[in-house]
Order: structure tokens, then sequence, then C-alpha cells
């Protein structure tokens, strides 16, 4: 990709133009790179989704994985484009071959130290605004999990630590997840 320009606001269109070697988030416009996952990080997204993974196994909910693009207001400006750990996609109507076209109805992001501020304020009010469900932010130095369930055009937050044992998730009736699992060592 060439050099950024400053002032200028990007689209979907332009994403897909980008060096697929460098991960890219866009917000309104605007593109952030983003940085490796860590070990730890990866170990978590495989123990959340294969949990999810398990579960959901002849049921029509879809559990995906970093890197797939989200694209949250295709139908308004398209210049926001996430790329979440971790989600759950009901609607089979939202799913092409590149890319989730709407909210997801459940969005997992697990804390890095360079993406910590965009996952838990910037992406909570653009899922908030695009309807996503079910929102869970997952700390693994704090070996927390801030629940954001939907309810009346706001989320009320949950927080669930390991002592906590297990989370239901709100969006998939009967879906239990092992908190003890996600943050063992």
């Amino acid at each position: 990709m060439d050099a950024l320009q400053k002032d200028k606001r990007y689209t979907y269109a332009d994403y897909l133009t980008w060096d697929d070697d460098v991960r890219y988030e866009l917000i309104d416009g605007v593109p952030y790179m983003m940085a490796s996952p860590s070990t730890e990080h990866q170990r978590i997204c495989s123990e959340l989704h294969g949990q999810l993974w398990a579960f959901l196994q002849g049921k029509p909910c879809r559990p995906f994985t970093a890197p797939i693009d989200v694209r949250l207001n295709i139908n308004k400006g398209d210049d926001t484009v996430f790329q979440p750990d971790i989600m759950v996609v009901c609607d089979h109507s939202k799913i092409d071959k590149k890319s989730i076209n709407g909210a997801p109805d459940f969005v997992i992001e697990i804390l890095s130290p360079s993406t910590s501020r965009h996952d838990t304020f910037i992406k909570r009010s653009k899922y908030l605004w695009a309807g996503v469900r079910e929102y869970w932010v997952v700390n693994p130095d704090e070996k927390t999990v801030l629940a954001h369930i939907l309810k009346d055009g706001d989320y009320i937050v949950k927080a669930y630590g390991v002592e906590d044992e297990t989370i239901s998730v709100s969006v998939l009736n009967g879906c239990i997840i092992n908190l003890k699992e996600v943050f063992s060592q």
C-alpha cells in the first residue's frame, strides 16, 4: 500500500487494494495497523473458539476467528472494518466469501497492550451502534471478562473473573464458557 494520506478517508474498496501481509482495521475511514498477537492471546482465542465451536455443532450459528473482515456499516459509507478475535454469526445472509456484512450476533475481543483502548472504548461504541447483541472484552492479564449485553439500545455490563468458573453466553441459549479452561496456564 502506498503511504496513507493524513486527510483522506478510506472505504472498504480502498482497503481491499492494500497489502495482505499487513493487517489493518478501518474506523470511520481511518486505517489502524494491527500488531501480531502474543502466544497467550492466541491460546485464549483458541480455547474460546474451541468451546464455541463444540457448542455450535449442528446449530445454525457459525463461529469465526480473525482474520476475517466485519463490515459494520456496509450500507452507510462502508468505512468501518474490524477483525474481531472471535465472532458468532447466526444470519447466514451476512456471510459472503470475503467478509461478514453487518453486525455479528456475538463478538469477543481479547486485549493486547497495543489494542486495549480500541477494543475497550472505540469498538464498544461501534459495536453498540451496529447492533452487536453481545460483546465480550477478555483481559488475559487480569483474567477477567466484561460481558456487554445489548438491552434497550445500550449495553448492560457484567464483570466475570476466573473465580466465577463459567459464563453463560446470553445470545446463545445453553452455551456456557468454562473460564477456568480459558485462563489456565
